[in-house]
């Protein structure tokens, strides 16, 4: 879900990705104050940055994260300027003998001029020149249901020929034979990276993804299903390597990125006794042999290090498969219900890394390193679900839910870090990462008249990790020595609502959940919280009016080395009014409140000096979220259609006027502070007209523009830019 709008609808939460990966990667960064280095990734939906090997925690990456997913189902109510909604030609179709047609196809030009920040352009809204197939819609469908060789063909298309977002949804059908069912995407991604390590992280990769499934007998109480899924990503990236001081400086290195993934998919689905059971047998496979190169490069900006990489080479193959099964037993009667899940994948991954370096130290002395990591896995991972429904009365709904989640890693691996001029290094052992988790939960539902009912539950669950590892000193013989790590938690927590409904067109929902954890995993996981919620809706006619409300408030006690606080708020009002059939209108407001605060620790130091463990800083981010959208859609006569929209974003932040406020001078404190707030803008507004010229044909044209401002600037880069966007088209059937 993140990922296709991250990538498909140009508001402001994909710009907040790239602010996230750059603050992430400038963390990363403070390889001059000792922290460890970052590597391009491929994790969706920002390709960003993660820990090449430790990080430090950092809540304030957490509360930008969770600032975006929270903004992301809110704001993504805005348009994109084309393709057009409108379409041509009769609703019916036209008639080829033993079939109906109904087809349009808009093909067009898109154009656009950016000033600013390109590069972030080219990360948030990515519209580029060119001509191509906006759109197209075609179907055929057999008129009495008992064609010769198919009974229904659909085919929709977006983008196609020039677009970095492209896709294509084909289905063909038989009643009683066969359903075919395929989708095809395209994502060009770009991040420029730019205030990560000074400009040296990177991507431009392509990802092609499919999907196919068949399945015979589809009306038959037996049906069978085949499928197939490929998932490809390649092109150029730029990373950093720490190279060869624990304190010095990061080092660009390109890589060619090559992953592929393939998933095979056989099962059937019966009908029986008024059960229905599904099971599928699935077979994945992965692989990612990127590799990593760099020559001749200079420590930048750091005068006192006389570092050179001369020579830098990384392999770092990963191949892996799952195979796996997948059950699902499911009915309903009258007074119960039932619902049984259960899914097993049996995982092996065989990975080697081989690292190796040459060049001049930081000192100006021979430096040399190698990095040998490898190993194999096997992942078993089981996760099955009962669910028991029970309706007594018409108005009384109990249902109990048990769930079962084990995931392990359990196979050899080894990191060896050797340093070839002297003979010195160290190996670090894996052997066993298992998480088994136990959850049960009661919910009651009880309708006390027509307009009111209440809703109630319990919940549990217990988790329990455990790790293996261990350690060797190469000089010693037998010196390997097993560590054992356990830890265990479970979550109370109660939920209880309202449902009211007055009259007919109003509805009223009123609900909260309280929970209390024990043990909990990491400082930022849940202990203590508490959620309340409402909604109030209204519908009559052509007017529909909505609001809600949702507060999340969760403290974490004081541990021995960490505290963890967050509190969010989420506000939003929806209006539609469509008083004539040629007139529209929608709108929504949407205020998303966070704040957190945590302890933080972590390495840092002086330029060329030794890092040193820092505590007793915290980490603080506050952020306030404002966003607008409005449309406007208006029939002028009976040949011409208006659309109107403007959608905005604002976060003001915590209200200051400077990132760092005069008072704070210390070097860290200034970092530390620089990031607590983004306050920034982000606006679109957009116009779009269509005109029909025939009954098969219309012209069309539109212009959006998108204008995106930070208040402060991360080390005083301005990322700021405004793009005019725009296109015309004709959409014609035939």
């Amino acid at each position: 879900m993140l990922n296709t709008f991250l990538k498909s609808r140009p508001v402001l939460p994909r710009a907040r990705v790239g602010r996230i990966c750059r603050f992430v990667g400038q963390v990363g960064n403070l390889r001059r104050v000792g922290n460890p280095p970052f590597d391009v990734c491929a994790w969706p939906p920002c390709a960003g940055c993660q820990p090449a090997r430790r990080i430090p925690s950092c809540p304030t990456k957490v509360a930008l994260l969770a600032a975006l997913l929270v903004t992301a189902g809110t704001l993504a109510a805005q348009q994109v300027v084309g393709p057009t909604p409108d379409t041509t030609g009769s609703p019916r179709g036209d008639s080829m003998g033993d079939y109906n047609v109904t087809q349009s196809f808009e093909f067009g030009y898109r154009f656009k001029s950016v000033g600013g920040d390109e590069g972030m352009y080219r990360s948030v809204d990515n519209i580029g020149n060119g001509l191509r197939l906006l759109g197209s819609n075609f179907t055929i469908n057999s008129k009495d249901g008992h064609g010769r060789w198919f009974d229904e063909i659909l085919l929709n298309t977006i983008g196609l020929g020039n677009d970095n977002y492209q896709a294509a949804v084909l289905r063909i059908q038989k009643n009683n034979l066969y359903r075919y069912d395929m989708t095809w995407r395209l994502n060009a991604y770009y991040n420029p990276g730019l205030t990560v390590a000074g400009g040296e992280h990177l991507m431009d990769t392509t990802r092609r993804l499919q999907d196919h499934n068949l399945v015979l007998l589809p009306q038959s109480k037996i049906r069978f299903n085949l499928g197939y899924s490929r998932d490809t990503e390649d092109g150029p990236a730029l990373s950093t390597a720490l190279e060869f001081d624990a304190a010095g400086s990061a080092y660009p290195v390109f890589s060619n990125v090559r992953r592929q993934w393939n998933e095979y998919r056989l099962g059937a689905d019966a009908d029986f006794a008024g059960f229905k059971l599904t099971v599928l047998r699935r077979w994945d496979f992965f692989k990612d042999d990127t590799p990593f190169t760099s020559a001749g490069v200079f420590a930048a900006g750091t005068p006192i290090d006389q570092t050179v990489v001369q020579q830098f080479q990384r392999s770092n193959p990963i191949h892996g498969s799952n195979s796996g099964w997948l059950g699902n037993l499911f009915t309903r009667r009258k007074r119960w219900g039932v619902n049984a899940r259960v899914t097993y994948t049996s995982g092996r991954s065989d990975f080697a890394l081989d690292e190796s370096v040459m060049g001049i130290s930081q000192f100006g002395g021979a430096g040399s390193r190698q990095i040998v990591v490898g190993g194999q896995a096997n992942r078993p991972d089981l996760a099955g679900d009962f669910s028991l429904s029970l309706f007594p009365t018409e108005r009384l709904t109990v249902v109990n839910n048990s769930s079962i989640s084990s995931n392990r890693i359990d196979g050899n691996s080894s990191y060896s870090e050797v340093n070839p001029s002297t003979n010195l290094g160290t190996t670090i052992y894996f052997q066993y990462l298992g998480i088994l988790t136990l959850t049960n939960s009661t919910d009651v539902n009880y309708r006390v008249k027509k307009w009111i009912g209440f809703y109630g539950g319990y919940h549990y669950s217990d988790r329990h990790i455990r790790t293996i590892d261990g350690s060797a000193v190469p000089a010693f013989a037998n010196s390997f020595g097993a560590f054992q790590f356990d830890v265990s938690n479970h979550v109370n927590s109660g939920t209880a609502g309202v449902r009211i409904k007055p009259v007919a067109a109003l509805t009223i929902n009123l609900g909260g959940e309280v929970a209390r954890a024990y043990h909990p995993l990491t400082p930022i996981s849940d202990k203590n919280y508490h959620a309340i919620n409402g909604r109030v809706e209204y519908r009559l006619k052509r007017l529909q009016l909505s609001t809600t409300y949702r507060q999340v408030y969760d403290l974490n006690p004081p541990l021995s080395f960490s505290t963890f606080s967050s509190h969010s708020r989420q506000y939003s009002a929806n209006a539609s009014w469509a008083p004539k059939d040629w007139f529209s209108i929608d709108a929504s407001y949407t205020k998303l409140h966070l704040d957190t605060m945590d302890g933080l620790a972590f390495f840092a130091g002086p330029v060329g000096g030794r890092s040193t463990l820092q505590r007793g800083d915290s980490s603080e981010f506050v952020s306030n979220i404002h966003g607008a959208n409005l449309g406007i859609r208006w029939g002028i006569g009976k040949r011409a259609d208006l659309y109107l929209g403007y959608s905005i974003t604002k976060d003001t932040g915590d209200g200051r006027a400077t990132a760092v406020p005069a008072t704070v001078t210390d070097p860290l404190q200034v970092l530390l502070t620089s990031v607590q707030t983004f306050p920034l803008t982000y606006q679109s507004p957009l116009a779009r007209l269509s005109i029909r010229i025939t009954p098969k044909f219309r012209w069309n044209a539109g212009y959006q523009f998108y204008g995106y401002g930070e208040k402060f600037h991360i080390l005083g880069y301005d990322q700021d830019y405004h793009a005019h966007t725009g296109y015309t088209s004709v959409l014609w059937s035939f």
